[in-house]
């Protein structure tokens, strides 16, 4: 009669050598699940380096060079160092003229265009399922209208000769001539501003909106109840509500409004004819292909570069804040 033999408890080498392989294969799967979002991203990323970074990259040499046509030809490099840089911060019209421009629109484009997108998305709420889908469909097309097309329609409204807006103020006696609303640099951004504004508006108001059918209607019906106007439930419960929203919807706005180009560029003269309307991208564009500067071109773009950078920084942080809420 055979006897089955017992298994013979495991030794303390044995226990310590499968636990080892254990715990590598662990940490390999944490390892590899860690990375696994790296890992989708890379091709992304990749193509970023590609077609982003390396030009960066380059703008950057050429910006520490006084890189202009003979340059290009003999394909010799001539650096100066940050001589570029240095002209271009000591320069008058940065500070009089180029830097006031860009701020001063995008500070100005930035409040219109939050202010009409909400009290149109404002209006959206209040209308039923059909007309909400109808209106805000109507509105997409003023988001989706090309920069070039909606200057050109602009230009041509306020045109000297030709324009709507001086037909009209001449039919109603409000003045005898034509007048050139291009040549004075606050008429120019008005125009300016009501291209971006209306090119702009949609999308502020499609986020807004998005952000208002979330908000509690027990809390407005109940605010109302309790005698508050339009105004107050607004700046004491929708504000509040929605502050991740239009802190968002604010910064996006900035970074398009400050990085303009296209709106001034094509009105007449806003390509370097009218220096009083240019601001620091249209600069950049003009020192480099007008003046063939384009060292110094590149170091204004560096400079514009620089301050997205920074105002990027601060949306990345106020999404990050608006996670951790």
């Amino acid at each position: 009669m055979s006897m089955v033999q017992a298994p013979l408890p495991a030794t303390k080498a044995e226990s310590t050598s499968a636990s080892v392989v254990g715990g590598g294969r662990q940490g390999r799967g944490i390892s590899l699940l860690k990375a696994r979002p790296w890992l989708l991203l890379a091709p992304g990323l990749i193509i970023l380096a590609v077609l982003m970074l390396w030009p960066l990259v380059q703008v950057v040499i050429y910006s520490l060079q006084d890189y202009g046509l003979r340059e290009i030809n003999t394909g010799e490099n001539n650096w100066i160092g940050l001589e570029n840089y240095a002209e271009a911060l000591t320069n008058p019209t940065l500070w009089t003229v180029v830097l006031p421009n860009t701020v001063g629109f995008a500070a100005v484009a930035v409040f219109v265009t939050v202010a009409v997108g909400t009290l149109v998305a404002l209006l959206l709420a209040r209308l039923g399922t059909t007309w909400r889908v109808i209106v805000s469909s109507c509105i997409m097309v003023a988001w989706a209208m090309p920069a070039v097309t909606g200057t050109y329609v602009w230009t041509f409204i306020f045109d000297a000769d030709r324009g709507i807006f001086n037909s009209v103020l001449k039919d109603l006696g409000l003045m005898d001539g034509s007048v050139n609303w291009f040549t004075n640099q606050w008429s120019f951004y008005a125009i300016v501003l009501l291209n971006v504004v209306h090119h702009g508006f949609p999308f502020v108001a499609i986020t807004v909106l998005a952000g208002l059918l979330g908000v509690s209607k027990e809390m407005l019906e109940a605010a109302a109840l309790d005698g508050a106007g339009a105004w107050r439930r607004f700046w004491k419960i929708i504000f509040p509500t929605l502050k991740p929203v239009f802190s968002v919807v604010i910064i996006l706005s900035t970074i398009w409004d400050f990085k303009v180009f296209a709106q001034v560029y094509l009105m007449p003269g806003g390509s370097g004819g009218n220096r009083s309307v240019l601001n620091l991208g249209v600069w950049s564009y003009v020192e480099s292909f007008g003046q063939n500067r384009y060292g110094f071109g590149a170091a204004l773009a560096v400079l514009l570069t620089l301050v997205l950078i920074g105002i990027t920084i601060v949306y990345i942080r106020s999404l990050m804040k608006e996670d951790e809420l």
